[in-house]
């Protein structure tokens, strides 16, 4: 597929909807039995399904330095190919890491994230540090 440089309102309102349908799920569950593991999981899927959807996207598209759009990318790529180690930078050997040009600063991070040598797992990112209404408008912003 070509990269995308826009999207439709229906597509960008089905995609809103799986988000909140699982943030549905996400909540009936946790009422019955809280799990870190369950809550680790669901967020971190959630950024991957997140990018996913928009997968296609042109980069051009997402700015430059510390917007959701971006963050999100540098999340995907800390969650999968660096093992929940915050990811900027691309990786040695690994073409498809991260973009260069990315720039991440603490003060524009939505959930402030910090340099690549802090050894943070994606669900530590995603959910203990963060409230569950940062996450939505993480997860909502992306989508607008």
């Amino acid at each position: 597929m070509l990269g995308m440089k826009t999207y439709t309102q229906d597509y960008i309102d089905a995609c809103r909807a799986r988000v909140d349908a699982d943030l549905r799920a996400y909540r009936k569950q946790v009422g019955k039995t809280p799990s870190k593991e369950f809550e680790v999981r669901f967020f971190n899927d959630q950024v991957l399904l997140l990018d996913h959807m928009f997968l296609h996207r042109l980069t051009g598209i997402e700015g430059k330095d510390g917007n959701p759009l971006n963050e999100v990318r540098v999340l995907c790529n800390s969650i999968l190919p660096n093992q929940g180690k915050l990811q900027v930078d691309k990786l040695p050997g690994w073409p498809n890491s991260a973009g260069a040009s990315i720039k991440l600063p603490p003060e524009k991070s939505v959930l402030k994230l910090r340099g690549p040598d802090s050894r943070t797992s994606g669900s530590k990112l995603l959910s203990s540090e963060v409230t569950e209404e940062r996450q939505w408008w993480q997860i909502h912003s992306v989508t607008q």
